[in-house]
């Protein structure tokens, strides 16, 4: 048999002995228990107090009730017309009253606060025991009080005559004990419901941690803030930009990385893409409304490709390549490996004029040898001082230069029109570099093959601001393609082995438009393709003399 599959590594749980749980499933559901146990208690306290308090004023009220209702006229009567006795009416009806209401005592008094009637025979005769001042003023009183029967809910009410005056006080107490009995009988029912929810709490906590720990790997909480600092360092460390999104299409993380490839600050998150990234393809690739993989866009001067990975939550998870070095080189090598080319044939045919030189010479025909010296020599540097003429920048002379050898080679004229003038002030010859050379490029396929090939350019200064125009004579580009042709990834031509088309133009238009200006297509004299951009501040603000520059000064 072979063994089993290994399972899946997990991080290693810490345990700390016997002290408190280490895995979210076991504490969550403590906290949880805790929690409602507290929440339980806590509700049958509040509910008891009052209910407790709701208790005594239904007893003081009861008593009250008992004391009104003995307070009759009658009563008063036989208090004024007859002797406190045990055996008087007054005692008979005190006591027929509390047997038939179940008070613990009724007690009459006359104005001196003496008893008129009681539970214990022999304390009739004798004063009250608490000051019955308040009730003979005319007022009621219910009150919790202590008296010769003990703890007791009373009542208190003036004992008036047929004429209304005040001849005496009922005072009816209930036994307090039976108030507590009351709130004792009620306690099992209400532990029975405070029974019920807290177990229903329970199970509840029960439910909740066991989805906590399916969704957390039964992992203790310092593996879980573990992972995520490890988490947060992988996300900052690695040279791949990252950015998360939500469902709505809000930035919800965005590491360094991407921070720097997309240009934009840490208060970016949060804020929808499209508001911060505004219109054009790579808002496009990453919010998913342009769909492959490994899609090219171009952000600021930098060529990046994002892929685009959507989330369960509904949401998604894209990444971002830096590509601009490798495309640098990548066109390097295709310009590379176009000179050689050109060396290549250069070679060859210089070969040949060698072997024509070596004849003429091997003929003693001296001065038709020297002739012929001078016109091939002549060509290259006719080219030379044209291009240095007219352009002073050193990196961008070189550039022109060499593609003019490459064009040579593949039967197309290169020329600098008439009226260019490029000063040597360019704040970043670089970024003209880049322009020409994509352009000119450009313009050497669109003319190759076609009858009297030629491609020109041409480069002005117009205070601070660069003008170029480079014209082909190839087919031209259709109106309705004008801009498609400045998108990421459009391209006629078939790709090359380092990596994708459709990066030149789109590359040209983000330079141009960095700095304010523009770039576009119209038609050329010839009926090709023209090319203009526009760069402003491309030139220094220095007074140099901008007016031409003679042949002899320039070599």
């Amino acid at each position: 048999m072979s063994p089993a599959p290994p399972s899946p590594a997990r991080p290693p749980v810490r345990r700390r002995g016997f002290g408190w749980p280490q895995r979210v499933f076991s504490q969550v559901l403590l906290m949880q228990l805790a929690v409602a146990t507290g929440v339980t208690v806590l509700a049958t306290g509040l509910f008891l107090a009052p209910l407790s308090a709701q208790l005594d004023d239904q007893a003081m009220r009861r008593a009250l009730a008992i004391a009104q209702t003995t307070a009759s006229p009658r009563v008063a009567g036989d208090l004024l017309s007859t002797h406190p006795s045990a055996t008087g009416p007054v005692q008979a009806e005190a006591e027929r009253i509390r047997r038939t209401t179940g008070a613990e005592y009724v007690v009459v008094m006359d104005t001196h606060g003496v008893r008129w009637s009681h539970t214990d025979p022999a304390r009739i005769g004798g004063r009250v025991s608490t000051d019955p001042s308040d009730v003979l003023a005319g007022r009621e009183v219910m009150e919790i009080d202590s008296g010769t029967l003990g703890r007791s809910a009373r009542g208190k009410a003036p004992l008036r005559d047929r004429n209304g005056e005040i001849v005496g006080a009922v005072s009816v107490g209930i036994e307090y004990d039976s108030v507590r009995d009351r709130l004792v009988a009620a306690i099992p029912g209400l532990l029975r419901y405070a029974g019920g929810a807290l177990a229903a709490g329970a199970l509840a906590a029960y439910l909740i941690s066991r989805r906590l720990q399916r969704q957390t790997h039964d992992l203790a909480f310092s593996d879980i803030s573990a992972l995520l600092a490890e988490r947060e360092a992988m996300l900052h460390g690695i040279r791949e930009g990252v950015v998360a999104l939500d469902r709505a299409g809000r930035i919800r993380l965005m590491n360094d990385e991407a921070q720097r490839l997309l240009q934009l600050g840490p208060e970016a998150t949060g804020r929808p893409l499209d508001e911060v990234l505004g219109a054009g393809r790579t808002a496009d690739v990453l919010a998913g409304r342009a769909t492959g993989e490994d899609l090219v866009t171009v952000r600021g001067s930098r060529v990046l490709i994002a892929n685009r990975m959507p989330t369960d939550d509904g949401g998604a998870v894209a990444t971002l390549r830096d590509r601009t070095e490798l495309e640098r080189l990548g066109r390097e090598l295709d310009s590379t490996r176009g000179l050689i080319d050109a060396l290549r044939a250069q070679d060859h045919e210089h070969a040949n004029r060698l072997h024509t030189l070596l004849g003429l010479l091997e003929l003693e025909m001296y001065e038709d040898a020297a002739a012929f010296v001078t016109e091939v020599v002549g060509v290259h540097r006719a080219t030379a001082e044209q291009v240095t003429e007219k352009v002073h920048d050193p990196l961008v002379a070189a550039l022109l230069v060499g593609k003019a050898t490459v064009a040579a080679e593949r039967g197309v004229s290169l020329r600098i029109a008439p009226g260019s003038l490029l000063p040597d002030r360019l704040v970043d010859p670089r970024e003209l570099v880049t322009v020409v050379g994509n352009l000119v490029d450009n313009a050497l396929d669109a003319a190759s093959g076609t009858l009297h090939a030629r491609v020109e350019v041409d480069l002005r200064a117009e205070g601070r601001t660069v003008v170029l125009r480079v014209t082909d004579s190839g087919p031209g580009v259709p109106e309705e393609r004008r801009e498609l042709i400045f998108t990421e990834g459009w391209s006629t031509k078939e790709p090359p082995a380092h990596g994708k088309r459709g990066l030149g133009l789109p590359l040209v238009r983000r330079l141009a438009e960095r700095r304010g200006g523009s770039a576009r297509v119209g038609t050329g004299a010839d009926g090709g393709a023209e090319f203009t951009v526009v760069l402003p501040e491309a030139l220094s603000a220095a007074d140099d003399d901008l007016a031409p520059v003679d042949a002899e000064e320039a070599r």
